[in-house]
């Protein structure tokens, strides 16, 4: 009975967004470039659950390049109607589109000089009549089996805010660091932000050796620096290769006597490598890619010098896996 009455209730919020996705008509293009044509905020309005959809559909918008933020209807009609301003794109929700406080307020954001952009589920109510576009959110009926409770209706409103959201986000070609610009706290805004420059081991602490470095030094290197890799040089610098203390272990296995042999007889040509000014993130896409803990670090896609080595585990200190 519990698991029919959860499969019923994605199977109708299901149908809604598919009926949504065939009324998206021009009324839609026109409201995105309508905000994309002005020079004020988005101001997003709605009571009850509609206005908790509301809330949300702001904070997408301001967090992907569009200004906007969210105005409680019963609030502006007691002073903070003054938030408004005269070039703003109001987006008005109701789901009956008769709702009081959404109601009471339509005349003032006109009076304003802002624009509206009316959800609402009856194209003959109020709200829609009264808006510059009407954005018909309407469904056939709600999941709640008393057909009461704001279910399939908030999911459609909260779809078509998405939607409008997104729509704006490519239109404005906006990018992952423009996202990250919004979200510099937390993992996601390291993820977004933090370069392997940020993170790489330079200088000092970037184990190199030469080719004809012999393995007894290579292995103080590899020790001595604490990362479990060194890279191998050409005579003018050039990285041509790597050994890491898995090399090591394995030709020890096989009984070979290591310690006397030139580093350039152990080590792994073609080694993998990443722009200093490349993500983090992407310096973990790779490891992950090619199974390896190491990526050497050059200034560009051309060098052939590396400037540094960044290490799983500094990605792992730095939150970003």
């Amino acid at each position: 009975m519990i698991l029919e009455e959860a499969k019923r209730v994605i199977r109708v919020e299901a149908e809604a967004l598919l009926n949504l996705e065939s009324s998206i008509d021009q009324a839609f293009e026109k409201a995105v470039q309508m905000i994309l044509n002005t020079q004020g905020r988005v101001v997003v309005t709605g009571m009850g659950k509609s206005g908790l959809i509301g809330q949300k559909i702001a904070s997408t918008m301001a967090s992907t390049g569009t200004p906007a933020f969210f105005l409680h209807p019963a609030e502006g009609i007691h002073g903070d109607l003054g938030m408004i301003m005269k070039g703003d794109v109001v987006i008005a929700i109701s789901n009956s589109g008769e709702t009081d406080e959404v109601v009471r307020i339509l005349p003032i954001i006109k009076r304003l000089g802002a624009s509206l952009i009316a959800m609402a589920g009856n194209p003959n109510s109020t709200l829609a009549k009264s808006g510059d576009i009407f954005l018909d959110i309407s469904v056939k009926e709600e999941a709640c089996p008393l057909g009461l409770a704001p279910t399939a209706s908030t999911t459609v409103t909260l779809a078509m805010g998405d939607a409008i959201a997104v729509a704006l986000l490519v239109s404005r070609g906006f990018r992952a660091e423009d996202f990250a610009m919004f979200h510099p706290g937390g993992a996601l805004g390291r993820r977004l932000l933090l370069k392997v420059e940020d993170i790489m081991h330079s200088g000092e602490g970037l184990p190199l050796v030469a080719a004809d470095t012999l393995m007894r030094e290579a292995l103080f290197t590899i020790t001595s620096k604490g990362l479990g890799i060194t890279g191998v040089t050409s005579a003018d610098g050039a990285l041509i290769g790597v050994i890491t203390d898995g090399d090591l272990r394995r030709a020890l296995s096989k009984g070979l006597d290591i310690i006397n042999l030139p580093a350039s007889d152990l080590m792994k040509a073609g080694p993998k490598r990443i722009r200093r000014d490349e993500l983090a993130a992407r310096a973990l896409q790779q490891m992950e890619q090619y199974s390896i803990t190491s990526l050497f670090v050059f200034a560009d896609d051309e060098d052939a010098k590396p400037v540094g080595i960044v290490h799983l585990h500094d990605l792992l200190k730095a939150g970003i896996a």
